[in-house]
């Protein structure tokens, strides 16, 4: 398996992150984690990229339940990137949330390529890197 440039985490929760990061960092699956605390600071990371001519992250885990600009709220603005960007990252969502209508709606979304549900662990980390990242 490769191993991915930087996966940018994008959860509001303090403890979710670090324990996020160190499965990463103990899963020696990324060069680079990048933690924004919610959507809009998400989307000015992706876009601060853009713009510098940087490589975006190869993965995105992101919040469903977040303050400010929410999960749904960050998949509205990033339908709205350009087209070319959309095959990388990968998104997976991450949630606490049982509700079945926000399972439904997240299948319906094109930019959404899974969901996991919290607490994350090194098999669903794993889970994804094999479906998505074999070389």
């Amino acid at each position: 398996m490769k191993k991915l440039n930087c996966i940018l985490l994008i959860d509001d929760d303090e403890p979710t992150n670090f324990w996020n990061e160190r499965l990463i960092e103990k899963s020696n699956c990324a060069e680079t984690v990048v933690i924004c605390e919610d959507g809009k600071e998400g989307l000015d990371y992706i876009n601060s990229c853009i713009e510098n001519q940087e490589p975006l992250p190869d993965l995105i885990f992101l919040d469903l339940n977040m303050p400010g600009m929410n999960g749904w709220e960050f998949l509205e603005e990033y339908k709205t990137l350009d087209e070319s960007l959309k095959d990388n990252p990968l998104l997976i969502m991450l949630t606490t949330s049982l509700n079945p209508d926000d399972q439904e709606r997240m299948e319906q979304m094109n930019e959404v390529s899974g969901f996991i549900n919290k607490p994350f662990s090194i098999e669903a980390m794993k889970e994804v890197l094999n479906k998505h990242f074999q070389d």
